[in-house]
This record gives C-alpha cells, sequence and structure tokens, in this order.
C-alpha cells in the first residue's frame, strides 16, 4: 500500500513525526508531502496568485511552499505521478477538529482534496487544552489500531473521515464512538486590535471558547467523554430536504 502523508502544521510538525511512525507500521512505501511553513486555518484554499516551490528534505519527503490542498494537488499530480497513493492520512493536527472547525481546518481540507482526486483520506488530530502538553502518545498508540478498521470496513466514495484523539492519556480513553459532527453553541470571536511601531493598526484573530455541555452522540460529546471520534463526512453539501421544498416553491 502506498501511503500520502501530509497536513497543516508544517514539514517540522510533531504531529508529522508522529503520523509517520503511525503509517509505517502499516506500510514501507511511505511519502510525505507538506506545508513548508505552518498553515492552519487555511481551510480548502488554492495558491493562484503564486508560484509553487518544492524542496526536497528526504527521500520521498517534500515541502510545499503552498497552502495544504496545494501539498496533495502537487503531491498526486506531480510527485507521485507515477503510482497514485492508496492511502492519504492528514494530521496528526496539534489541536481538535471537531464541530464546526472542520470548515477552517487545513487538515480536514487535505483529506478532502485526496477525497476529491479519488484517494480514501483520513484526517487525525490530537485534542488538547492550551497551557497543557500535548499528549501526542495517545494518536501514536491509538491511530493505527483505528486506520486498520477503517481500512478493513471502507467507505464510500465521495466521503472522507475525520479522527479526533482526545486529551487524555492512552491508557484512559474508552473506546472509538462513530458519531455525527457537533457544534458548539458558546464561541467568541476575538479581534485583537494593537498598533505596530510606525502607529499603523492591526489585528489578530482569535476565538475564546466558553466551555458548555455537548450533544453526547457529536463528535465533541465523545472526546469529552474521553473517547476517539470518528465522523465520516461528506463532499456533497447539498441539504436534501430544503432541495425539495425550494424545488416546490419555485417551479
Amino acid at each position: 500500500m502506498r501511503i500520502l502523508v501530509s497536513n497543516d502544521d508544517g514539514i517540522h510538525a510533531p504531529g508529522l513525526k508522529i503520523l509517520e511512525k503511525v503509517a509505517r507500521t502499516l506500510s514501507k512505501d511511505i511519502w510525505v508531502v507538506a506545508p513548508e511553513y505552518e498553515q492552519s486555518g487555511a481551510s480548502h484554499s488554492l495558491t493562484l496568485t503564486q508560484p509553487l516551490r518544492i524542496r526536497k528534505v528526504g527521500p520521498r519527503k517534500f515541502a510545499v511552499r503552498g497552502t495544504p490542498t496545494d501539498c496533495v494537488m502537487m503531491a498526486i499530480h506531480e510527485l507521485m505521478k507515477d503510482k497514485r497513493p492508496d492511502l492519504l492520512l492528514s494530521g496528526v493536527n496539534r489541536g481538535a477538529n471537531l464541530g464546526e472547525d472542520v470548515t477552517y481546518s487545513g487538515t480536514v481540507a487535505v483529506a478532502m482534496e485526496g477525497t476529491l482526486l479519488g484517494v480514501p483520506s483520513i484526517a487525525l488530530s490530537q485534542c488538547f487544552q492550551f497551557g497543557h502538553p500535548v499528549k501526542w502518545a495517545t494518536a501514536e498508540h491509538h491511530a493505527p489500531k483505528v486506520i486498520r478498521k477503517l481500512l478493513k470496513a471502507g467507505w464510500p466514495k465521495g466521503v472522507l473521515i475525520n479522527v479526533n484523539f482526545p486529551d487524555v492519556i492512552a491508557d484512559s480513553v474508552t473506546g472509538i464512538e462513530v458519531v455525527k459532527q457537533g457544534q458548539r453553541d458558546l464561541t467568541d470571536l476575538v479581534l485583537d486590535h494593537r498598533i505596530d511601531a510606525r502607529g499603523v493598526p492591526y489585528y489578530w484573530i482569535g476565538f475564546r471558547r466558553q466551555k458548555s455541555k455537548a450533544k453526547r452522540q457529536s463528535d465533541l460529546g465523545a472526546t469529552e467523554n474521553g473517547a476517539i471520534s470518528v465522523t465520516p463526512l461528506q463532499l456533497d453539501l447539498t441539504q436534501s430536504a430544503t432541495l425539495k421544498a425550494l424545488r416546490s416553491a419555485l417551479k
């Protein structure tokens, strides 16, 4: 099995090293193509106004000066064009990709692009709390088992798999739960206004997420209770019930 590994945290991210190790428990044919710099929050963006440059880091390991989506395109259409990957693994992201995070996430976008190009794709993220160490050992310990089970079960074309490991030590994981995408009900956008040395204003965008009780049968609820969440996401964003209602209303 030929496996492509990528991420949005960049070529030097600790989570990428973890995912490389995980991938090597599954196959010897591993390719790593990741952004030169961190691209968190890049979502499914493309680089259209600048050239893309590739730097060879090592054997079958490359850094792309572009977005996470650029990396997948360059890997499949250029670097691996002699033989496409059989599986794409994205991550392991430093931080959760739960609920509405998936619409912003470059980690999920990597898996989305792989799915668009016909490659079975899995996004993996490690939850953590700011100010506390990231429990990378949890993802490293459990990811091989989760991936093997997913590959054995299979999933349809046009679907990607989003996996989140809870913020607990490996031995405290309560299990694997297949759940729907959740939604936070208390999220505050923060625009941090500052002035630079030349007197020109600039801003940092951030979030202050208040703790609220998530629905149990969701990715948020599963990870809050110490379980690994597995959520199938589909590329077709059409809302079927509304489609039917609008057809009737607008015909």
